[in-house]
């Protein structure tokens, strides 16, 4: 007698979620103000709107673009207003921050226009491995996105996961 395998991943029910999908294609760049500060740690406004007029913002063009200053420094909010009003129509995105902050941002705004309809009600594995850069930010969002809607939410592969939530209401 013929002994029969059953694939049990296969008959689970198991959706997989590949965030990689949806991953928000582009180049990033972040501009550290500390460069453009006196000594590194002065905003002289002079000097500093001398530099928003005269530097080459084309290199900006259709990137992603964190604005931030890694330097110990008093900067005022009008400094990174005056930058962001000069990028505002040559890069795709401007954000206050890191690059981290920038791919929160990046991530959310791409996840915010999946649609979820497919998902509801379902076991869900948010697929772990991958080519691309998913940041933590990216999985933290889209759990966030499909707590609400889901009996399950797991971590990993469909043949070996990691459990991550489980509805008490559905």
């Amino acid at each position: 007698m013929e002994e029969v395998f059953v694939n049990k991943v296969a008959n689970s029910g198991l959706i997989t979620f590949n965030l990689e999908e949806y991953f928000p294609a582009g180049e990033r760049k972040y501009i550290d103000i500390k460069d453009i500060l006196f000594m590194g740690m002065v905003l002289k406004e002079k000097d500093f709107r001398d530099w928003v007029k005269t530097h080459d913002w084309s290199e900006y063009q259709n990137c992603y673009v964190a604005i931030g200053c890694s330097a110990d420094a008093i900067v005022p909010t009008w400094a990174y207003m005056l930058i962001t009003a000069k990028l505002s129509n040559i890069a795709y995105e401007v954000v206050f921050g890191d690059l981290q902050a920038l791919e929160a941002v990046l991530w959310r705004n791409a996840l915010s226009k999946v649609d979820l309809t497919p998902f509801v009600e379902g076991k869900i594995v948010v697929k772990g491995c991958g080519d691309l850069p998913v940041t933590a930010a990216a999985y933290s969002e889209i759990t966030r996105l499909l707590a609400p809607m889901v009996k399950s939410i797991m971590y990993g592969e469909p043949c070996s996961t990691v459990p991550v939530f489980k509805s008490k209401a559905i």
